[in-house]
């Protein structure tokens, strides 16, 4: 089935989700997945803020897509309605979700509004994952 003309309605063979609006959304880590990933988001019309430890490559894609560039984790997901993040190993996703050695205030959750939600495509050490 084709693609709506809507941008804001994406489409996954007959199903098609219609938001009230664009989504503002959070996108931590811009390495080979994470940087179309958020590309194809705010190709779709979202609002997208991003986070990347190295702030030139954030740079480039709000040059890229136009979206905004957060300083911290914290800053990026200020007022996200969907954070994503999609960082490199266990420890990365600490860092930026809960704050490197504790540093809450610039961890991603200290900055996330009540009702907000987030999800990762970080792939676990099998240590980080539950037993069974």
């Amino acid at each position: 089935m084709a693609r709506p003309p809507h941008s804001s309605q994406p489409c996954y063979g007959d199903l098609h989700i219609q938001f009230p609006r664009p989504l503002r959304l959070a996108f931590l880590g811009l390495g080979v997945i994470g940087y179309s990933m958020a590309g194809h988001l705010a190709s779709a019309g979202h609002q997208v803020t991003v986070y990347n430890r190295t702030t030139a490559k954030a740079e480039q894609w709000v040059k890229e897509y136009g979206g905004k560039l957060g300083k911290t984790p914290a800053e990026a997901v200020s007022g996200a309605d969907i954070v994503f993040a999609c960082v490199g190993n266990d420890d990365d996703l600490r860092g930026v979700v809960v704050g490197a050695d504790g540093a809450e205030g610039e961890s991603a959750f200290a900055g996330m509004a009540k009702g907000a939600a987030c999800t990762s495509s970080t792939r676990r050490s099998p240590a980080a994952r539950p037993a069974p």
